[in-house]
């Protein structure tokens, strides 16, 4: 068996827990209370949330879009690739050891795609970006927990909560695509967001490994 290498640990702001990189073989590891978050062979659903939303932005001219979570980048370069040139991006990150690993130890992971023109990194937390932005978005893409039940830390539960889906709902334009990415279904979560008056929301299973691996949730809704 190929032996788990711990590269770097990092505190969580306003959590208890302390994520760990690790690497094994080629593939590098984020995990959290031993449980792991990210997996750079396991890429398909972070993709996925990207091409969804991007595929329902078809057509709008100067496309900003806001990406909650930098992780290992799969989101953020999903969008590059579908995104044109004239398009803006933001990702918030709220770990700045994660936004360090990026440019260090994954490197060769994200290539070139942070220093991409169309790009900004931001080293905030993504709900008060939210919150203080009004019919800015074009698209908001929510991927900074392993779901609307926070693993990383309970302050990321308002997120889900029914304030901060007003808050994204004033945050986005007219048309606006807002996409959560979940490890797994929350029914809960699923009629909170069909609830919402002025949405129409799907929820998509995709692979973790295209068509294998692990079943995980995106919910897509567009502001009418």
């Amino acid at each position: 068996m190929v032996p788990r290498i711990l590269i770097d640990t990092a505190k969580v702001p306003g959590g208890e827990g302390e994520l760990r990189l690790m690497k094994r073989g080629a593939d590098f590891l984020i995990s959290l209370w031993g449980n792991e978050l990210m997996n750079s062979r396991l890429s398909g659903s972070e993709k996925a949330l990207a091409t969804i939303a991007c595929d329902r932005l078809r057509g709008r001219p100067k496309i900003r879009m806001l990406i909650g979570g930098l992780g290992m980048g799969f989101t953020l370069r999903a969008a590059l690739a579908e995104l044109p040139k004239d398009a803006e991006i933001t990702v918030v990150e709220l770990v700045p050891k994660v936004i360090d690993w990026a440019r260090g130890p994954m490197a060769e992971l994200f290539g070139d795609c942070l220093d991409d023109p169309r790009v900004t990194i931001l080293e905030r937390d993504v709900g008060e970006v939210i919150e203080e932005t009004r019919g800015q978005w074009d698209a908001i893409l929510m991927d900074v927990d392993n779901g609307p039940d926070g693993v990383v830390r309970e302050a990321n539960n308002r997120l889900y909560g029914r304030s901060g889906l007003d808050m994204a709902r004033r945050a986005l334009a007219p048309g606006g695509v807002l996409a959560y990415w979940s490890a797994a279904s929350d029914q809960a979560f699923a009629r909170r967001l069909s609830s919402n008056k002025g949405w129409h929301t799907d929820e998509i299973v995709s692979r973790a490994n295209g068509a294998k691996g692990a079943r995980h949730v995106i919910w897509v809704t567009t502001r009418l």
